[in-house]
Formats: structure tokens, C-alpha cells, sequence
């Protein structure tokens, strides 16, 4: 009888704590529920056709000669989007311009710029003038040659000044020209999965996109009110001349496949990872993997990069 006195008294502790379990374990249930139908909204349905000339009738793409920013500038003349082409070169830009003209039939215009400078802002401004822009992809950007020590990084200020310029300033000045884009238009600022986390030897690239990322995130809120989409893109490894990957993979896509996936979640997602094994990865690596270890892995592989790519220099 005593040990039956002892037990009873529990028992409305024992309900509590199985209605706690029971509505902790509803709650993880709905929780995934969303997650799998925003999925399947995300990855499988789409955007359908949000990105369309009734958006306006120009796409202007920054560094759209080569990789993501050439396939961004391809899939949106395949909507039909007149194009504005913007980047250094005026033959490859002209060779684009054709290439686009002769397979989607659609008008082009280009402009030649060096984003390494800071006067070429102006020139951008008139050429832009009088466009009605649906679409703007702010893509162009570089990296490092090499993986390398901040301090022993080869002529260490033209190369900050040069990445911050082309990384940085682009995106904020180019962005700027909000009165050109429609009142439903839409941004899509390139940044990079190493803007996700800190990338020691490839520290200052890292911070840039960084800065993208955060820069993106903020005009979102302070414009979704007026209708204007702006989205931060996080790529892991594409296929492309600035990665140096010469065959795709799963994991590692061509710019066309990673840039027909990415534009489906437009409007979906204002940070997107663009590429479903991209999101995988990136929930990984920002969810379950500790910063230390991150930080560990990324300095490990890039020192191993940069070891070997001296040792070619050296043979050479």
C-alpha cells in the first residue's frame, strides 16, 4: 500500500509531461509538413511564368559574356526579354548580342565598361536611359587567381580596390538605376555560398559576397512594399572559366542548368541557394556543421589549393 501511495501522485506529472511529448512531436510533424510542401512549391512547381516581358521589356545582365551571368542572359531572351548586355569586352559582348539575336530574335544592346573603375557609372546611366527594365541580374564579379594569405596576396591595395569595385560597388551603384526597373520588376544580385560563411585564403572574395548577400536582404525589405522582387543568390561550385571545373556534375552543374532552376524560384525565395543539391549543401553547412569546423575544412582544402597551384608556377 505504501509504495501504491508513492506512485499515484506522479501520474498527473506522467500526463503532463506525454501532452508535452505529444505536442512537441505535432508541432515537428507540421513543421515538416511545411517544409515539404514549400519544397515541393520550390523545386518542383515553381514560379510558372512570373519572369515575362510584362515585367518590362528589357533584362539587363552585368557580366554577361561568359558562365552564369552569358546563361542568365540566354534563358531570359528565351522568355523574350529584349537584352541589354554589360561587360568589359565590346567583341565578346557583340558576339553574345548576335548569338542572341540570331537564335531567340530578340533586340540586344550592349555596353562596354570596366567595373574595375569608378567613372563608368555615368556611361551606364545613359545607355539605360529610357529602357523599361523587368529584370536586372547583377552578376558580374571576380575571384582570386589563386588561394592566398591576405598579406601575401601579389600588389595586395590594387587588388582590394579592384575586388571591391567589381564585387561591391557594382551592385550598389548599378542598383541605384531603381527608376529604370518596372513597378513589379525584379533584382537578382549574384552572390556566392562563400558569402554564407567566412572562406579563409579566399577572405576578401568571401567578404564581398558577404556584403552582396546582406545588401540584397536589406533593399528586399525596404521595397517588397512597392513590388519589387530583389533576391540574393548563393552558388556553390558551377561549371564555369572563374571555378575552373571543366565537367559537370550533380553537385557541380552547367551555368544553364544552374540558371534554369535558379529563375524558378524567383519570387519564392528572397535568399536561394538556386540549385536543389545547392540547398542541400547549404542547409548542411549553416545548420548541422559548427563555424569551427567550417572555418577548419575551408582553410585546409584552399591551403592544399593553393600548395599545388605554386608548385605548377614553380615548374613552369
Amino acid at each position: 500500500m505504501e509504495s501504491f501511495n508513492v506512485v499515484e501522485p506522479l501520474q498527473p506529472v506522467e500526463r503532463a509531461l506525454f501532452w508535452v511529448g505529444a505536442l512537441i512531436t505535432a508541432l515537428l510533424a507540421l513543421w515538416l509538413l511545411y517544409k515539404i510542401i514549400t519544397g515541393f512549391r520550390i523545386w518542383v512547381l515553381g514560379n510558372g511564368d512570373l519572369l515575362s516581358p510584362k515585367l518590362g521589356k528589357w533584362a539587363v545582365v552585368t557580366g554577361a559574356t561568359d558562365g552564369i551571368g552569358k546563361s542568365y542572359a540566354e534563358e531570359l531572351a528565351r522568355r523574350g526579354f529584349s537584352m541589354m548586355l554589360i561587360s568589359r569586352s565590346q567583341e565578346k559582348l557583340d558576339d553574345v548580342a548576335k548569338s542572341l539575336e540570331s537564335a531567340y530574335n530578340v533586340e540586344t544592346k550592349t555596353i562596354a565598361v570596366d567595373y574595375g573603375q569608378i567613372d563608368i557609372y555615368p556611361k551606364i546611366e545613359k545607355g539605360l536611359a529610357g529602357l523599361e527594365i523587368g529584370v536586372l541580374v547583377n552578376n558580374v564579379g571576380i575571384s582570386y587567381p589563386y588561394p592566398e594569405f591576405f598579406l601575401h596576396i601579389p600588389d595586395l591595395e590594387n587588388f582590394i580596390t579592384n575586388m571591391i569595385n567589381v564585387n561591391i560597388t557594382s551592385v550598389c551603384q548599378v542598383s541605384r538605376h531603381r527608376q529604370h526597373i518596372g513597378a513589379k520588376g525584379v533584382i537578382l544580385n549574384i552572390s556566392s555560398a562563400s558569402g554564407m560563411f567566412p572562406v579563409p585564403l579566399l577572405t576578401i572574395y568571401s567578404s564581398t559576397k558577404a556584403f552582396v548577400d546582406f545588401f540584397s536582404l536589406g533593399l528586399q525589405a525596404e521595397y517588397k512594399c512597392k513590388g519589387i522582387i530583389i533576391q540574393s543568390v548563393l552558388p556553390f561550385f558551377v561549371a564555369t572559366k572563374m571555378t575552373r571545373i571543366r565537367k559537370p556534375t550533380l553537385d557541380k552543374p552547367t551555368p544553364e542548368r544552374y540558371v534554369a532552376a535558379e529563375l524558378t524560384t524567383v519570387g519564392l525565395q528572397d535568399q536561394t541557394n538556386g540549385y536543389f543539391p545547392h540547398a542541400v549543401m547549404g542547409w548542411v553547412i549553416t545548420v548541422l556543421a559548427p563555424i569551427k569546423l567550417v572555418l577548419y575544412l575551408g582553410l585546409r582544402m584552399n591551403k592544399a589549393q593553393r600548395g599545388g597551384y605554386l608548385r605548377r608556377r614553380k615548374l613552369r
